[in-house]
């Protein structure tokens, strides 16, 4: 799947906008522990030209974010593209889909009961915003460093965590982490650290509207809940 992927690369412009990104990584003096690549996917053209990660992406999209993280770790080893770049935990990739199919499966539905949305993979859901919280800050990615002196991970990039999406901001920073060498604790470099914007986002189901016009259903109850969106 790695050569699929890269293939899809080559064919829809993403690898030169790649090479493009690493370009402005590697002429910036700052020093970085995580490296954040935004790649745009045509589900429909990845699936024509392989079903299985077709499949994969929109079925299983952290894992398929690790075949693309694989890809371009190799690419910028290969090129030469980031001489700063050490380990392939560093690169941190958001598979951005342009669309989704237009399936019912697909659609987060508010309303449907019973909700049985466990899986973690894209889903489309539309409604209307009634609340946004202001813009703040939160932990992108982190190098720890671990606290023995003898040991061989007190230095390099050994340890680097990247935020997952549905993580916390405890999963990614704070103060209990072991080295999995010696375990002695682990103390984050703070130079290193990535941050990043997000915004919490109240949405409700359009289907409100139809309340608040007096609009009459057969059922004599009905309850509209509200959902909470992280966006980052």
């Amino acid at each position: 799947m790695r050569e699929i992927a890269l293939v899809y690369l080559d064919r829809s412009g993403g690898l030169q906008k790649f090479v493009h990104d690493c370009k402005k990584y590697n002429d910036s003096k700052q020093s970085y522990a995580v490296y954040r690549f935004l790649i745009s996917i045509n589900p429909s053209d990845i699936a024509e030209l392989d079903a299985t990660l077709g499949n994969y992406i929109l079925h299983n999209p952290i894992q398929a974010a690790q075949i693309f993280q694989s890809v371009c770790f190799i690419a910028i080893k290969t090129l030469s593209l980031i001489e700063q770049l050490q380990t392939e935990a560093q690169i941190s990739v958001l598979l951005k889909p342009t669309h989704l199919p237009p399936l019912s499966s697909y659609v987060l539905s508010l309303s449907a009961f019973p909700f049985n949305y466990t899986s973690q993979r894209f889903y489309m859901s539309e409604g209307i915003a009634i609340a946004m919280g202001i813009v703040t800050k939160y932990t992108q990615g982190a190098r720890f460093l671990c606290t023995g002196e003898t040991c061989p991970f007190s230095e390099g990039f050994r340890y680097i965590r990247v935020h997952m999406p549905g993580a916390t901001e405890s999963a990614t920073v704070r103060n209990d982490f072991v080295c999995s060498l010696c375990s002695s604790p682990l103390q984050e470099d703070m130079k290193f650290r990535v941050l990043g914007d997000k915004q919490i986002v109240e949405m409700i189901d359009a289907k409100v509207l139809n309340a608040l016009k007096g609009f009459s259903s057969n059922k004599s109850h009905f309850r509209i809940q509200t959902l909470t969106v992280f966006l980052r």
